[in-house]
């Protein structure tokens, strides 16, 4: 079965890596720079997988995984967040928005994959833990 990816990121290097990791693991990915239609094209991309950066321009990404949670089609669609700012609290936030997984920004492909694994169930939970510590 093939498997798609959304990815949802403004920077274009970490764009391009994302895309180019995901389709490298045979993923169809559809990328945006914007997080404004993000659910216009999950609706009509239907992905397996949305990955989403949280510092966007004009809509943030908590925004677009809370408006994600709030569609029927999506509330299962796992969704890792991903972003530079990692301070006190900011997993915790990501997580209340319903994000399902953390990765701190710089991402590298093995971290990357193993929380892809992890969120479409190619591997056990407890397999691998989030690389940032869950804050009570």
């Amino acid at each position: 079965m093939e498997r798609r990816a959304l990815v949802i990121e403004d920077d274009l290097l970490n764009r391009m890596f994302l895309c180019a990791t995901l389709e490298g693991h045979g993923f169809r990915v559809r990328s945006l720079d914007d997080g404004e239609l993000a659910l216009a094209t999950a609706r009509e991309f239907k992905p397996h997988l949305i990955v989403t950066d949280i510092q966007l321009p004009h809509v943030s990404g908590l925004k677009v995984i809370a408006s994600l949670r709030k569609d029927r089609d999506f509330r299962e669609t796992p969704v890792l967040a991903v972003t530079a700012y990692v301070g006190p609290g900011e997993e915790r936030r990501i997580r209340r928005a319903g994000a399902d997984d953390f990765l701190p920004k710089p991402v590298s492909i093995k971290p990357l994959m193993d929380a892809v694994a992890r969120l479409l169930g190619d591997v056990p939970a407890e397999a691998g833990a989030s690389p940032i510590a869950t804050q009570p």
